[in-house]
């Protein structure tokens, strides 16, 4: 059995593996993951009705460009999330390019009404951005735990979707059993995958 001290950084060590690929990509990679990302995501959702997807703003190589654009000229509604504290995300209504503002951590939020950390349980998808997700659901973020403590709050029959690129979706991350797990991953080469595989 791995130590706590062990397991933090076998956790840091994939963070910075997992970063410094993304790092590493050239412009045109990215912009084809992004494109079949989207493409992918896009034909997925079309198969659900769907009227509310909770998402975010991806930010330097973070892949899913134009996430939230993409999802709006869908026609659904869109709330992201807005780092309040210590505790659960907050979220907001997206409704286009002007309702964003600069935030912390070199984040872009809605610069709209607050709804209240609850408002992610109207969500009936949740995009999760992830540096890596394993074949058993385990995600892993950049370790402020804000989506841990916001997620619990989705509602019951929610999707939990993560996205990565393809290098990020790996046999095994270390977890733990209060994690959430992820229901589903959509990479650019396989599209949506159902979890655990």
């Amino acid at each position: 059995m791995s130590s706590p001290d062990e397991f933090r950084t076998s956790k840091a060590d994939w963070r910075d593996r997992l970063l410094r690929g993304r790092e590493d990509l050239d412009e045109p990679t990215r912009k084809a993951d992004d494109q079949a990302l989207m493409t992918s995501l896009l034909g997925w959702l079309a198969q659900r009705e769907l009227g509310v997807v909770a998402a975010y703003v991806p930010v330097g190589p973070e892949p899913g460009a134009d996430l939230p654009a993409v999802l709006h000229e869908a026609g659904l509604r869109v709330l992201l999330p807005i780092v309040a504290g210590k505790g659960p995300l907050d979220w907001a209504e997206y409704t286009g390019p002007g309702s964003l503002e600069p935030a912390t951590f070199g984040l872009l939020e809605p610069a709209g009404d607050r709804l209240g950390a609850e408002a992610i349980s109207q969500a009936e998808v949740v995009l999760v951005p992830a540096l890596g997700i394993d074949h058993q659901g385990v995600r892993l973020g950049r370790g402020a735990g804000y989506y841990d403590r916001s997620l619990t709050l989705r509602g019951p029959e929610a999707e939990l979707l993560g996205i990565v690129r393809d290098a990020e979706f790996v046999p095994s991350l270390p977890g733990e059993d209060h994690d959430v797990r992820m229901t589903s991953v959509v990479t650019p080469a396989r599209g949506v995958v159902r979890l655990p595989v």
